[in-house]
C-alpha cells in the first residue's frame, strides 16, 4: 500500500474573489456612510464607522495578498499541520503539540479550533500586533489561539474535520 507523505489543500481563488467582492461593496458603502456621517455632530458614531471601514480595508488587503499566494492553504503531513489559510494563519503546528481538534461556531461560520499544549508559545511567535491581538481574542473566547476555517480552502468543513481527526490519530501514534 502506498502511503501519501503529504496532503496539500489549495486556497480557493473563487471563494477569495467572492470575499473580495463583498469587501469592495462593504468598504464602498462604509466610505459613503463615513462621508455623510462626518458631516454629523456624533463623534462616537463617526469613530465607530471609521473603525469598521478601517478593519474592512485591512481584511481587503489580506484577501488581496492571499490571492497572489502560491503556497497551499493547508498542508497535512507526519510532522503536523502547516496553516496558511488566513491572515492570522498559525504556520506549523506539530502533532505532538495538538491535544484536541474542536468545532466552534460564530454566527453561521464554523471553525476548527486546534487546542494546543502551549498556547502562549504560539501567541508569542506572532510579531504583528494586530494578528497577536486577534489570536489572543481567539484564545480567550475559544480556548486556543489557532483556528482554521474552510472559508478560503478548496475543501468543505466536514471533510477537513474528518481528515484532520484521521491524520491526528494516525500520526500521533508515532510520538
Amino acid at each position: 500500500m502506498i502511503q501519501i507523505e503529504q496532503i496539500e489543500i489549495p486556497l480557493s481563488k473563487n471563494k477569495m474573489l467572492l470575499n473580495l467582492l463583498y469587501f469592495i461593496v462593504f468598504v464602498g458603502l462604509g466610505g459613503l456612510i463615513l462621508i455623510n456621517v462626518a458631516k454629523s455632530t456624533s463623534l462616537i458614531y463617526t469613530a465607530i464607522i471609521f473603525i469598521v471601514v478601517f478593519a474592512s480595508i485591512l481584511f481587503f488587503g489580506v484577501i488581496f495578498r492571499m490571492l497572489s499566494d502560491k503556497k497551499a492553504g493547508l498542508v497535512i503531513n507526519r510532522q503536523g499541520i502547516i496553516d496558511n489559510s488566513s491572515g492570522v494563519a498559525a504556520g506549523l503546528v506539530l502533532w505532538s503539540d495538538i491535544e484536541e481538534i474542536k468545532i466552534a461556531k460564530v454566527m453561521s461560520q464554523k471553525f476548527l479550533m486546534i487546542i494546543v499544549k502551549n498556547p502562549q508559545e504560539h501567541i508569542n511567535k506572532i510579531t504583528n500586533p494586530l494578528k497577536r491581538k486577534w489570536v489572543k481574542m481567539n484564545y480567550k473566547s475559544y480556548g486556543s489561539p489557532i483556528s482554521i476555517s474552510t472559508h478560503s480552502l478548496q475543501i468543505n468543513f466536514d471533510n477537513l474535520y474528518n481528515l484532520l481527526i484521521e491524520k491526528m490519530k494516525e500520526y500521533k501514534g508515532n510520538f
